[in-house]
């Protein structure tokens, strides 16, 4: 790894210049601008350290694991279970078995609503969610509460983009089976007490799914001390792989759910005439051939971060969040969302009065900087706000304060443009199929 490095760290104030050069991508350019990439929440760059761990595996150990008895296989299923210890040791899960690989934080959390959800809910139970709550951690469980007769309770979000822990107790009745919450908002940055939440969910028997997908990019997230039941995330926000996360359950949670998908690698033996024979978790989760060089890239991301100090890293977000504040408060009509300053976690939301986030977004673009317009699939919280949608801010460990001040001096030149003109309050053009991903 490159990089100015003090006392064997590298100093908040030089990281994003010293992390820039393991990123190959960010030696594009776009005409004559370089690429100002501030869309880290939807997904991260990645560092030379993974791009070489996914490279080495498919030219060296490039095999299917756990059903060959050839060294290849051996080594290859060996680097799975190794980059599997290595996510157990990064969220500080007790045993390795209680991190099953997924394809991401969606398929995790619907894992678990096809499963645990399943299990725990008949007509006229209730989930609780909160209102901020990416619809990846929304939609599963209103589809299971529509499938099973069951109540979606939505805790309400005050008018800071926060929910109150109050609000979120009062909600645990006697009917609810289960909580779902967001560790951190995908749209505000938001930091909700999980710790706190749990503790009060378990007061009443309840048991709670983190979705973690933008906590654990910006600090050490230690299952244990939460006391998650559930925690999910993704790899490619934390600089690995797309198309590989984790869900992390208790052992004796875990042992409970039936297989989500059969297939190869989740039974010990099959007839036609016997019940079919399982096999424990994780691998009783993982049918199929699993991304195993997903996992073993996303074990070189964790690695890369540790290496860089999670002590950095968040004083890293503290100087971006607060140097992004200051610049975005200067600039006429522009207005934050929430308050991001209060728990840096690398985002900032903001609009400009009287003109659509995607002609922000647009004008933004034509500068070489890159970021997130629109509802963020988050549509029930941005509607908290009475807005068409935000213009997000997202931080990686690359980015600097000179990138932030070229967001600023481009706002001050940004002018209504189609949106603003044509569709001033939509968020969707359903006849136009450009658009429907732009969120």
């Amino acid at each position: 790894m490159t990089g100015l490095v003090s006392n064997g760290k590298i100093s908040t104030s030089t990281l994003g210049e010293s992390v820039r050069p393991d990123f190959p991508i960010l030696e594009r350019r776009f005409g004559p601008h370089p690429l100002v990439y501030l869309d880290n929440a939807a997904t991260a760059q990645k560092p030379r350290a993974v791009l070489d761990a996914l490279v080495d595996y498919y030219s060296g150990l490039n095999s299917n694991i756990g059903r060959g008895y050839y060294r290849l296989s051996m080594a290859a299923t060996d680097a799975y279970e190794a980059a599997r210890e290595t996510v157990r040791r990064a969220i500080n899960a007790e045993h390795a078995d209680e991190v099953v690989f997924t394809a991401g934080t969606t398929a995790a959390i619907n894992l678990l609503a096809d499963t645990f959800g399943r299990s725990v809910l008949t007509a006229g139970d209730r989930i609780v969610v909160t209102g901020m709550e990416h619809n990846s951690n929304m939609l599963p469980w209103r589809r299971l509460c529509e499938t099973t007769g069951a109540e979606l309770v939505v805790v309400p979000v005050g008018a800071a983009g926060r929910v109150e822990l109050e609000r979120f107790t009062a909600a645990l009745d006697p009917g609810v089976r289960l909580a779902a919450v967001a560790h951190v908002s995908n749209v505000l940055g938001t930091v909700n007490p999980v710790r706190e939440m749990i503790r009060a969910a378990h007061g009443h028997g309840i048991p709670v799914v983190v979705d973690g997908a933008q906590a654990v990019p910006h600090r050490p997230v230690d299952v244990r001390d939460l006391d998650a039941d559930f925690y999910c995330f993704s790899g490619h926000k934390i600089y690995g792989p797309m198309g590989i996360g984790v869900l992390y359950g208790k052992r004796e949670l875990l042992s409970r759910l039936a297989p989500y998908q059969v297939g190869g690698g989740t039974v010990k033996g099959v007839t036609l005439e016997e019940p079919v024979a399982y096999v424990p978790v994780p691998a009783r989760l993982e049918a199929g051939t699993p991304h195993v060089a997903g996992s073993v890239g996303l074990a070189a991301a964790f690695d890369y971060v540790e290496d860089l100090g999670w002590d950095v890293v968040r004083r890293h977000d503290d100087l971006l969040v607060g140097a992004a504040v200051e610049a975005l408060e200067s600039v006429a009509r522009v207005r934050i969302i929430g308050d991001p300053a209060a728990e840096p976690s690398g985002i900032v939301s903001f609009v400009v009065d009287g003109i659509h986030p995607y002609d922000v977004g647009g004008h933004l673009d034509g500068h070489g900087v890159a970021v997130r317009s629109g509802v963020h699939c988050a549509n029930v919280f941005i509607d908290t706000f009475g807005e068409v949608g935000t213009v997000r801010l997202s931080f990686a460990v690359y980015n600097t304060e000179a990138e932030i001040d070229l967001v600023r001096r481009a706002l001050t030149t940004v002018r209504p443009g189609f949106w603003t003109a044509e569709y001033p309050t939509e968020r969707f053009l359903a006849t136009d199929p450009s658009t429907e991903n732009q969120h």
